[in-house]
């Protein structure tokens, strides 16, 4: 036989692409089929496990004075960072209303002008507007002093990781842990180790903040020119003065968004940590939120969005200021007569807002609230039923009554088609440690939502971030918008939430999707955008129509892109739909908050905390494996 008919003959037995995964599927659907509805590890509130979690905690509440590590370690970070919570609250409550008034508008005023100034003025007065001075205020010190001991913290360490590999190798993995760890679950370990307070609230808010600070301070000392670096050094300067010379001055606008990003995580974290009770705006949050009650959150989530708003533009003002940029003798004097007229009525005003100045309308957001839910009750009803139905109870079967055998290895199959050996096995390793810690069933269930919100998410995204790829002019409108819903913390989110859907997993899913759009339009926009204007041209002279670039030249070719956006929305609504479980979503994270409020189950919910991190580590390594593969084209020319 020739060896024409040979290579004919391979040819034509040569199996397409989609058979092998198509057969995989089939055997699973069989093995479902067959084994349904045995080995699935239902929940069992009095497992073994937890109560020896909740026995710990009695054990180390009744030894927090005599056991070394607390006596001698522990305790003394828990006062220290209570000591200078309570320098921060008091140099704040002595200030009092006219002093911060003036202090933050002379500051916003240096930073960005005279109407920002007048803004920061009217800004921090509508914390007084809003009967929220005194929380708003112990909001500011609570931030202070977590953003102060991340930066003290963050910023060394991101400078030894931009010059130092080794350490950048080194702590990756930990800040990725950091980051992917949903909020609720830093709060279990923090009130067995630090109890509840304020240190406590802020050590949780460091945690959360840190990360991004060590990041992208060490991206900006790594991107620091070689070329001024081996100028500094063959003029004879020595480590320190190149540091402080050359690195730390060509990285400073890049450093100043590292202190916005921490200043913004800071705030989205204060909120949660008043489940420790930690002081503040969150302690008005949690209570509407627990009484389903709109009127009672919006002012404390205005309140956050107005905070969150002033120290944003500040950072951001100063960044672009630039380091040679010089002040007007005018905006000297004005910020400072401002903030010395400002320190001057402390005496005469009274230090705490005035409540006759005050505004009251808990009760006017709450009947507009019930407007709402009886004129749009159809459709609300509608969406909410629909998506019910269709999609959350037949995946949530699906995954509740399948073995939990064939579920670890359809992750192992889905893991090792999309990223690779390595991130399949630390997804499997994920998945069974969940098992073992007794959380399966409840974890299914918080898995069946994050996969549906994160389906919407990703639809709504492409749809959006193409768009604005595509329109200049639509970008350009969707951009602020893109910035507000940025800035906003995530509790904000679950205001409209639950003023449409009520206290239900749908209402979960709404806003975790409206928290997790943003960064995925950006990223989507960012990679169609960023493929070659040759290719585009190239494409369009061959006589490809909008509709064959799209799908042919721009998508593909932004699959990094694409597969980034889709880990960060994996990220950011597997962390929202857990904070819905204050807003009826249940399992993991209802069990976290149980865990909280009632001491019995601190072991339930401690363990919940530790399986949405594992789940949450399990969903980001296959994503982030899949975006760090080649193409299969790229495989193939190799």
């Amino acid at each position: 036989m020739s060896s024409t008919a040979v290579s004919t003959s391979s040819s034509r037995l040569r199996l397409p692409k989609w058979a092998a995964p198509a057969g995989v599927a089939v055997l699973f659907v069989v093995a479902y089929l067959v084994f349904r509805g045995t080995a699935t590890l239902p929940h069992d509130k009095e497992a073994p496990q937890f109560l020896a979690v909740t026995d710990l905690r009695e054990w180390i509440d009744d030894h927090r004075n005599d056991n070394p590590l607390f006596l001698y370690f522990l305790n003394y970070i828990r006062l220290f960072v209570g000591w200078l919570y309570g320098l921060f609250q008091s140099v704040l409550y002595a200030l009092g209303w006219p002093g911060i008034t003036g202090v933050m508008g002379a500051l916003a005023w240096l930073a960005g002008g005279w109407r920002f100034g007048l803004a920061a003025v009217a800004g921090v007065s509508a914390f007084g507007v809003l009967g929220l001075w005194q929380s708003s205020v112990d909001t500011l010190a609570l931030v202070a002093v977590s953003v102060l001991l991340s930066l003290a913290i963050g910023i060394p360490l991101g400078v030894w990781a931009g010059l130092s590999g080794r350490v950048r190798r080194v702590i990756t993995p930990v800040l990725d842990v950091m980051q992917i760890m949903p909020t609720f679950a830093y709060l279990a370990p923090l009130a067995l180790f630090f109890h509840i307070g304020a240190p406590a609230g802020a050590i949780a808010t460091m945690i959360y903040s840190i990360p991004p600070a060590i990041r992208i301070t060490a991206l900006a000392i790594s991107e620091v020119s070689p070329t001024a670096v081996e100028a500094s050094s063959s003029l004879g300067a020595t480590g320190r003065q190149t540091l402080f010379k050359v690195y730390l001055p060509l990285a400073r606008s890049t450093m100043a968004l590292a202190v916005n990003q921490t200043i913004m995580m800071a705030l989205s974290m204060v909120v949660i940590a008043n489940l420790i009770s930690a002081p503040g705006l969150g302690g008005d949050i949690i209570r509407g939120l627990s009484r389903a009650q709109v009127g009672l959150m919006l002012p404390a989530g205005v309140a956050i969005v107005i905070m969150a708003v002033l120290l944003d533009r500040t950072m951001m003002a100063i960044a672009h200021r630039g380091p040679h940029t010089g002040l007007r003798k005018v905006d000297l004097v004005a910020a400072g007569t401002l903030a010395v007229a400002g320190v001057a009525l402390i005496p005469v005003l009274p230090r705490t807002w005035p409540e006759n100045l005050t505004v009251n309308f808990v009760a006017e957001v709450n009947y507009a609230v019930r407007w709402a839910e009886t004129s749009w009750y159809g459709v609300t009803t509608l969406i909410k039923d629909l998506t019910t139905s269709a999609l959350l109870n037949p995946l949530e079967t699906l995954l509740t009554s399948a073995p939990w055998w064939l579920v670890a290895l359809a992750v192992l199959a889905v893991a090792w088609r999309v990223s690779g050996v390595r991130p399949a096995l630390t997804a499997l390793a994920c998945l069974l440690a969940i098992a073992l810690l007794g959380v399966w069933e409840h974890t299914m269930q918080t898995l069946t939502t994050v996969v549906v919100a994160v389906f919407v998410t990703l639809v709504a995204g492409l749809v959006l971030g193409v768009a604005a790829a595509r329109s200049p002019r639509y970008s350009a409108v969707q951009r602020p918008i893109l910035d507000a819903a940025q800035t906003m913390p995530a509790f904000v989110y679950l205001l409209p939430a639950l003023a449409l859907f009520e206290t239900t997993r749908f209402t979960a899913i709404f806003a975790s999707v409206i928290y997790a759009v943003p960064p995925v339009v950006r990223l989507v926009e960012d990679g169609i955008k960023g493929v070659p204007a040759p290719v585009v041209e190239a494409a369009t002279s061959a006589g490809s129509t909008p509709g064959q670039l799209l799908w042919k030249v721009q998508l593909p070719m932004a699959r990094r892109a694409i597969l980034l956006a889709a880990n960060q929305g994996i990220v950011m609504t597997l962390a929202m739909v857990v904070v819905g479980g204050l807003v009826g979503a249940g399992a993991l994270g209802y069990d976290v908050v149980v865990g909280f409020s009632q001491r019995p189950d601190f072991g339930m919910g401690f363990v919940a905390g530790i399986a949405t991190v594992l789940l949450g580590v399990m969903l980001d390594r296959i994503t982030q494996g899949a975006d760090r593969r080649p193409s299969p084209r790229k495989r193939k020319s190799t």
